[in-house]
């Protein structure tokens, strides 16, 4: 499989996992690894810093104004959790891409490969409940009142986690540091006589998981629902399917690219002949759509601001609230006392509302 920077070895096509090849001797990328090494720490510095401060945001308005009362919401908080997972690696892959130089031991490399898989798959695991939640909350009306619960909310949850947490195995077992050339390299130590076999059932397996059964599940479930609309057109179904929608879709747009890139890079004998040049190519693409790519964990919280306006108001709320007291005793134009929340609805209303997220 691959993990953030595996282009430092010119190995196999992907950030994390990548087996040393010593062909690439013959074919040095020293100009690409000093590019990386220049642009990707302070653009994977801003994402984090983004990231961190927008999801930590997001669980404390969820946990906050008691939204955890409505199902969808326990998952929304699942899946701030799992980017932060993913986000609290990427200050150990900074290092890594600005040293060229895994200084942080072997226990490290598989513990951090752990985590970056269990936020890239609990994201996308995550995201197919939100969609199924979706689809029985308007197709399946009658039923989604009993099993809608927040008992179910959190039990689906934790055996989601289970399935991420089995799925993370293999990443773990086989990520290892390793010695080249004098330089340490955390990346994926397959059986010598399997590696290309082992390689490409990573890489293959990554693209299932968190593409094509996403995109499996959204085509399924919002064909039932679009049929359903255009039966029984209702502007809060319509809401209801707005928020869920929009986030599917970035994360196809975000993830999309660097798995076509991923798939391509170690499938690349089969499509076209291997060569040095082609090989550069690749290692290009896979640093462009690997920024790409980790810049979706600090969107959320913007589409959240965007189309939710429940959460801009348990947002506004919180910055008046809990904020700006204590800027405006430094910055006198902004006000310092506590606003009412006007508009909030309480939480019996909220999970009466079909379109209730946040």
């Amino acid at each position: 499989m691959t993990a953030p920077t595996d282009w430092l070895k010119n190995e196999e096509a992907a950030l994390f996992t990548t087996s040393y090849e010593y062909i690439s001797i013959l074919c040095e990328k020293i100009k690409i690894q000093e590019l990386g090494a220049q642009m990707l720490p302070p653009l994977y510095a801003l994402v984090f810093g983004v990231g961190l401060v927008g999801n930590v945001m997001v669980l404390l308005i969820l946990t906050k104004y008691k939204c955890l009362r409505i199902l969808p919401n326990i998952y929304l908080l699942n899946l701030a959790l799992s980017d932060l997972l993913f986000l609290l690696t990427l200050p150990f892959w900074i290092h890594y891409a600005k040293w060229s130089n895994w200084v942080f031991g072997h226990s490290m490399c598989k513990l951090l490969s752990g985590l970056y898989y269990l936020g890239l798959y609990g994201e996308s695991f995550f995201i197919i409940l939100l969609t199924i939640d979706r689809y029985v909350a308007i197709v399946h009306a009658v039923f989604a009142l009993r099993i809608r619960t927040v008992t179910f909310g959190i039990i689906s949850s934790v055996l989601t986690w289970v399935l991420v947490g089995l799925a993370v195995i293999p990443e773990i077992i086989f990520h290892k540091s390793q010695e080249v050339s004098g330089k340490s390299y955390c990346s994926s130590l397959y059986p010598e006589n399997e590696e290309d076999t082992w390689k490409r059932f990573q890489v293959v397996r990554m693209n299932v998981l968190c593409l094509v059964l996403p995109l499996l599940v959204m085509a399924i479930c919002y064909t039932g629902i679009i049929k359903t609309l255009m039966r029984c057109p209702s502007k809060k179904k319509y809401k209801a399917i707005r928020l869920i929608f929009v986030i599917m879709v970035i994360f196809f747009l975000f993830w999309t690219p660097y798995n076509l890139v991923l798939l391509i890079s170690t499938f690349q004998t089969i499509f076209f002949e291997s060569s040095c040049e082609r090989n550069k190519q690749l290692d290009v693409a896979l640093q462009v759509t690997e920024v790409i790519a980790f810049t979706h964990c600090c969107v959320n919280p913007v589409i959240y601001a965007f189309v939710s306006e429940k959460f801009r108001e348990h947002l506004s709320h919180f910055f008046h609230t809990h904020v700006a007291p204590h800027l405006g005793k430094h910055i006198p134009f902004l006000p310092s006392e506590k606003p009412e929340r006007g508009s909030s609805a309480s939480p019996s209303t909220w999970e009466q509302e079909l379109s209730a997220v946040f």
